[in-house]
């Protein structure tokens, strides 16, 4: 893993960077959106915790609603477009066992991904999503690679 060109993200962060650089993040139920633009090599890769802004207080990208068209703006505004962005989705793990609520939030985070994602035509090329582990990914923006390794921690 790159470790000093890697920009860390926490959850409601998102963040674009162009290669040699790398982004990461740890994920529980929480999900992560990377996008990659291989004609530019510049990538983005944000962290929501919640499917749905619910219209309560100031939007969020804490929110996936909100996060994953962000996400992709700010990456037009670095000269992406829809066209030539592919994404991959890591995360929505299953991290409670107690309540079945807890259980729904990750499959929610990953259904709202795969449902913007959808509209905006962008193709999902890989995935790495549900199951009971977390993960911690390094998104690699000169090969749009991402590295992953499973945890046992309860994150997110």
């Amino acid at each position: 893993m790159i470790s000093g060109n890697s920009t860390f993200i926490h959850v409601g962060q998102l963040h674009v960077d162009a290669a040699p650089r790398a982004i990461s993040t740890v994920l529980g139920s929480c999900v992560a959106v990377c996008l990659y633009d291989k004609k530019l090599g510049i990538g983005g890769m944000n962290h929501y915790l919640l499917p749905f802004w619910n219209g309560n207080g100031l939007q969020s990208v804490k929110f996936g609603n909100i996060s994953i068209p962000k996400l992709i703006k700010v990456m037009q505004e670095q000269g992406s477009s829809a066209k030539s962005i592919e994404a991959k989705i890591f995360g929505g793990a299953s991290m409670s066992i107690s309540s079945s609520d807890n259980m729904m939030i990750g499959e929610k985070n990953i259904l709202v991904a795969r449902e913007i994602l959808k509209e905006y035509k962008i193709a999902i090329v890989a995935e790495d999503i549900g199951g009971q582990n977390g993960r911690k990914i390094q998104f690699n923006l000169e090969h749009g690679k991402v590295l992953l390794k499973y945890t046992s921690n309860k994150q997110c």
